[in-house]
């Protein structure tokens, strides 16, 4: 199954600018977990609720004053609308991530494909991106 056919399509898009405070009461809004964070038109990395928890409340950082570009994950790993849930299950597997950006060949951003996206389409896919998202780490998830 292609990712276009299991992803939210138009996802937003969070201005490395904007306070964590903001970032947070979107995620709340639309009830996700990330936001794809892009400036000048390029994608530039996530922030993850866990990001401003771990990097910003944990450490008793203004939701105020904080923006997204000092929490955020700056490695963006990302698929293509056309390509396959297994494909999109390989890249969250080797790089350890639950969500990510979908976009088309002209690499602008069409969507965000989850985890829980996968568990819907394939329990192939899912359980090969499961696995290596589980896999123990010495590095932080990002």
């Amino acid at each position: 199954m292609q990712v276009q056919q299991i992803m939210h399509k138009g996802a937003a898009i969070a201005d490395p600018n904007m306070t964590i405070r903001d970032a947070a009461r979107s995620m709340r809004a639309d009830n996700i977990g990330a936001l794809p964070v892009g400036e000048n038109d390029r994608l530039i990395g996530m922030v993850t609720d866990r990001d401003i928890v771990m990097r910003a409340v944990a450490e008793d950082r203004s939701a105020g004053n904080t923006t997204v570009r000092e929490v955020m994950s700056d490695k963006v790993f990302y698929c293509f609308e056309d390509e396959t849930d297994e494909r999109a299950a390989q890249i969250m597997a080797e790089h350890q991530v639950r969500r990510l950006p979908v976009l088309n060949r002209d690499k602008r951003l069409v969507g965000v494909v989850a985890l829980a996206d996968l568990g819907r389409s394939s329990d192939k896919a899912a359980k090969q991106a499961l696995a290596g998202v589980s896999e123990p780490t010495d590095q932080p998830r990002r």
